[in-house]
């Protein structure tokens, strides 16, 4: 018979190995230490920061300012910050609770205009039967740090629901992409005069996306196209839609409801017109784990490129840059990479939770790159079989997005080994909880009143 020391012994060695490994990839994490190290480096003088983004000679592009929005969690450790020529901090913010959309200021070499997010404060929140938030739209000088409020609006919903894109049309006017409303609209930010609007409503059933009216079609992307199109992302919906003045483009429309080969919950596609190789559409296709471009052949959308590798999970926005190279914000691997044409990451930036990534001097989003077919662009994929252990059992037990979901609450230095770590910890306790009650040998009466008592045998009687 094994002695309850040895069972003992097991347990604690359990939840020894657990503990230690959670807290080896707590202290180890590259991600945790970065949120610090930009912060601590903001507050240094310009002159005196150091190095933290890192730099490639096969990679012109990188000697321009990269600038990457990330909208934490809950609040927690959102930051827009800006990374020099020389690779060091040159602007850091973290005062508001999400900061989604990145764009360039036209004519303005070191401005940004951004789209966040932040509590409702102050007689109007107490006016405020929700829990209200405010999504607005700001300029900033990265330089100076002098900040410039453009528009906002009061949602009163909680922040999943903010605009998470916003895109400027002239010096008064801007699109957004409205989640809480489920539309598109432009709006004159002087006036607030809203000129043209379009409800996804007007051409989608409430069957079919996610809860209505909670986030039903959680419209995450707006475009506006040179010839006076726009572009939207209907998240829920795994569609890409097409409008002009009328409405609805129907034959235009990428992707399909539920069809996950397509696209599956998909962030932030950028147009690329006939000039430059189109007309194509580069994706995040976030719940799948990869960026995919489609090109427009004959009246239908053609895959035409496809790169993920094994790190790649759940992905929310990719450029494509003037020298053909992308770039990418892989949102729940808490990373910004830099593919080249090949398919090889050549740049690699730890950031927690980024949500949107500009650099600077390549134009607004992919407005200056060309299409994968016209770069002759190579596909380079990874499947779920050349991932870890612990990702190959988490899929093989449970939906794409239900992973997807376990990434995104995980603290940023965790992953899923260090999840099932938790998990083996916490069961081994509960186990030994157990045999230590059975070695107790307690009996426990149900009649009132309940009376517990030790029972004995023989061999404990002297």
């Amino acid at each position: 018979m094994v002695s309850p020391k040895v069972y003992r012994a097991f347990f604690a060695a359990l939840i020894l190995l657990s503990t230690a490994t959670v807290g080896y990839a707590y202290a180890t994490s590259p991600v945790r230490d970065s949120v610090g190290e930009y912060h601590d480096q903001s507050n240094v003088p310009l002159d005196q920061r150091e190095r933290v983004a890192p730099l490639t000679s096969d990679s012109p592009q990188t000697s321009d300012i990269t600038v990457v929005a990330g909208h934490g969690m809950d609040g927690d450790e959102s930051a827009l910050v800006a990374f020099a020529r020389n690779g060091s901090v040159l602007y850091h913010d973290d005062s508001y609770t999400g900061y989604f959309d990145v764009d360039p200021v036209p004519n303005e070499s070191m401005t940004v205009e951004y789209t966040a997010e932040k509590p409702l404060s102050g007689p109007q929140a107490e006016a405020c039967d929700a829990k209200c938030t405010v999504s607005f739209v700001e300029r900033v000088n990265l330089t100076t740090g002098e900040k410039t409020h453009v528009f906002s609006r009061v949602i009163p919903q909680d922040r999943g629901a903010n605009w998470h894109d916003v895109d400027r049309i002239d010096d008064e006017n801007v699109l957004i992409g409205d989640i809480h409303q489920d539309q598109v609209y432009v709006v004159n930010t002087t006036t607030n005069i809203t000129s043209w609007r379009w409800d996804a409503q007007d051409d989608f059933p409430i069957t079919e996306g996610g809860p209505y009216p909670v986030d039903w079609a959680h419209l995450n992307d707006v475009e506006r196209l040179s010839d006076g199109r726009y572009m939207a992302s209907l998240r829920n919906q795994d569609q890409v839609v097409f409008l002009n003045e009328s409405g609805l483009m129907e034959s235009w429309t990428l992707g399909e409801e539920d069809n996950y080969d397509i696209l599956n919950e998909q962030h932030n596609p950028d147009y690329i017109p006939e000039s430059r190789g189109g007309p194509a559409v580069i994706v995040a296709d976030s719940v799948n784990d990869r960026v995919v471009e489609f090109q427009r052949e004959n009246g239908e959308w053609v895959q035409s490129w496809e790169w993920n590798d094994s790190d790649t999970v759940w992905t929310r926005d990719a450029d494509r840059l003037p020298n053909g190279h992308t770039l990418v914000a892989d949102t729940n691997a808490n990373r910004v990479v830099e593919v080249n044409r090949q398919g090889q990451i050549i740049w690699e930036l730890p950031f927690y939770s980024p949500y949107d990534v500009e650099r600077l001097g390549t134009g607004d989003e992919s407005a200056g790159g060309p299409s994968a077919t016209q770069a002759e662009l190579r596909t380079a994929t990874e499947s779920v079989s050349d991932r870890g252990i612990y990702e190959r059992l988490a899929h093989a037990l449970f939906s794409k997005k239900t992973v997807s979901g376990m990434w995104f609450v995980l603290p940023m230095w965790a992953g899923l080994g260090e999840l099932v770590a938790v998990a083996i910890a916490a069961l081994a306790l509960l186990v030994w909880g157990v045999f230590e009650l059975r070695e107790l040998n307690l009996k426990i009466e149900t009649k009132i009143p309940i009376r517990v008592s030790r029972e004995t045998n023989d061999d404990e009687h002297f």
